[in-house]
């Protein structure tokens, strides 16, 4: 995927008013045909490549920061290669033009259009063990959500995917999608969200499972207890830095690792 930033030109600018040391300004610019280029791929790591050595290269990359942003609020593991073209010279007064409501709005929808037809043509599999776990712990009376940093319309097609559906007698008892709450993780309002749809009142008797650092820290700030499952991109040393209470091969481990802390309290 590839996407222009054009330059502009500025050809007024009116100052209206002025607010102790702030200026309030209307401007009117226009694009010229002049324009940089960033080109998106997929990839094993998240490496940022330019045609101009003052561009950085790492986390001070705004373009860097909004990948590890859109990561973490879609709950994406894969990386991608960044490939920034630069043809406007710096400090010129051409600047890129800056993004209206509008491109920024069909940009969104075409990132989730892209999610949706994703998954509806490579339908997700559930890892070995993890639907029997889940069958298992539902069997005893214990409670199963699902938080997920996608928005509703891609979780719905990931769990149709799946075959997973949610109400009395099935699978889960309530899902929660990243567009339902004020913010993703590691905040921890999805959790607590997925506690009031279930009646939970009580954070010691949450545990929240997941493969990466924003599970654990979410369940951390949220007050439950935090498992982390190496069926992820992060080993046992990645996540073993955050807190959590139990390091486990995977989902499919947990009736275990209840079973034996219950024995253990008895």
């Amino acid at each position: 995927m590839h996407r222009r930033a054009y330059a502009k030109v500025t050809l007024c600018l009116h100052v209206e008013k002025r607010v102790n040391e702030d200026l309030y300004f209307k401007n009117i610019t226009v694009p010229i045909d002049l324009f940089d280029m960033v080109y998106l791929d997929k990839s094993e790591v998240l490496t940022i490549e330019s045609n101009k050595l003052y561009i950085p290269n790492d986390n001070r990359n705004t373009v860097y920061k909004a990948i590890q942003l859109m990561k973490q609020r879609y709950d994406i593991s894969d990386n991608f290669r960044v490939k920034i073209v630069k043809n406007i010279p710096a400090q010129s007064g051409l600047g890129g033009g800056s993004a209206s409501d509008e491109q920024v709005q069909a940009q969104f929808v075409r990132f989730r259009e892209l999610l949706l037809g994703y998954y509806q043509e490579n339908p997700p599999v559930a890892l070995p063990g993890v639907v029997e776990a889940l069958q298992h712990l539902a069997a005893s009376g214990t409670k199963i959500a699902l938080t997920t940093g996608f928005s509703r319309d891609v979780a719905d097609i990931i769990l149709d995917g799946l075959g997973w559906k949610v109400g009395p007698g099935e699978l889960l008892d309530a899902v929660v999608a990243g567009d339902e709450t004020a913010a993703g993780r590691p905040a921890p309002y999805m959790i607590h969200r997925a506690m009031e749809l279930t009646g939970v009142r009580d954070v010691a008797k949450v545990v929240a499972a997941g493969d990466t650092a924003n599970d654990l820290l979410a369940a951390h700030h949220a007050g439950v207890h935090g498992i982390g499952v190496l069926t992820g991109k992060l080993g046992r040393e990645d996540l073993e830095r955050y807190p959590h209470a139990a390091i486990l091969e995977s989902v499919a481990g947990l009736p275990g690792y209840l079973a034996a802390i219950e024995s253990e309290a008895a």
